[in-house]
């Protein structure tokens, strides 16, 4: 049995969050363990309200998997605010987690989910004990203080991250426009890029989530991260080719599109 855990945030619409990671975790045939930092309340056009958990109960959590259960990788996506964001670094280096970092900051429907201490306790305590990060245009702007406009700026955007201390770096570019998507990796060594067709459809809820817990799946499957990312990348170029057309805003992705069948339902 392959294990993964994952520090994040309650979707009540399940279209990301721990719901989303554990979805994808599942279809990797990954056995996933949650720690939720906070509960929402949104569907998919809104957030209309955010409980934090408290950090002590966050890292309770964490604690009791660790006690029973031999984790080495995860990920962490929603991590509300400071106290969260320090706790968690703390249980990742206390237990010598390989993480996938999520730098999750605003909603599929502009709410924001990251307060602007907890950015700033990311890049101080969290980034260096990161293994893995996957930040989107936006989120490596407020990361690195740099403006991204094409992808000689997403190196640029790499390196500096990787400076932070973060060992292997994913830039993704699905914000900038064009046809064709393009996202980078970088290890220190290896500037690699990656392009694949941009997938015309609204319903992206949760495409995060969904390609940080798949990396964090491929990595406890034994793959190197450039691999993980290669196979991950792919997974949720599928699962968005295969998402869900439900509620009034943006839809899901379908990580379970290989097992789940809309026209073959179990009766």
């Amino acid at each position: 049995m392959k294990f993964a855990i994952t520090i994040a945030g309650s979707d009540s619409s399940s279209g990301a969050g721990i719901q989303e990671d554990l979805k994808t975790c599942a279809a990797l045939g990954v056995y996933c363990f949650t720690v939720i930092t906070s509960i929402t309340a949104q569907n998919t056009y809104n957030v209309t309200a955010i409980h934090d958990v408290p950090s002590d109960i966050v890292e309770k959590q964490i604690d009791a998997i660790m006690d029973d259960f031999n984790v080495l990788y995860g990920k962490t996506g929603m991590l509300s605010n400071h106290d969260i964001v320090k706790s968690v670094s703390k249980k990742i280096s206390d237990y010598g987690l390989k993480i996938v970092v999520d730098p999750v900051m605003v909603s599929k429907s502009g709410a924001t989910l990251l307060k602007k201490d907890a950015i700033e306790a990311m890049i101080k305590y969290l980034l260096p004990k990161a293994y893995f990060i996957t930040p989107n245009i936006d989120e490596a702007e407020k990361i690195t203080g740099k403006k991204i406009n094409d992808v000689d700026d997403m190196e640029n955007a790499a390196e500096i991250i990787y400076s932070m201390g973060v060992p292997n770096v994913v830039i993704k570019g699905g914000h900038l426009k064009g046809k064709i998507v393009t996202d980078i990796f970088y290890d220190g060594r290896t500037m690699k890029i990656f392009e694949y067709p941009r997938i015309e459809t609204k319903n992206t809820h949760g495409a995060g989530c969904t390609l940080s817990s798949a990396i964090a799946s491929y990595l406890s499957r034994y793959n190197d991260p450039l691999k993980s990312f290669m196979l991950a990348r792919r997974f949720m170029q599928k699962a968005i080719e295969n998402s869900l057309p439900i509620g009034h805003g943006h839809g899901p992705l379908n990580p379970l599109y290989r097992v789940w069948k809309m026209d073959d339902i179990i009766r």
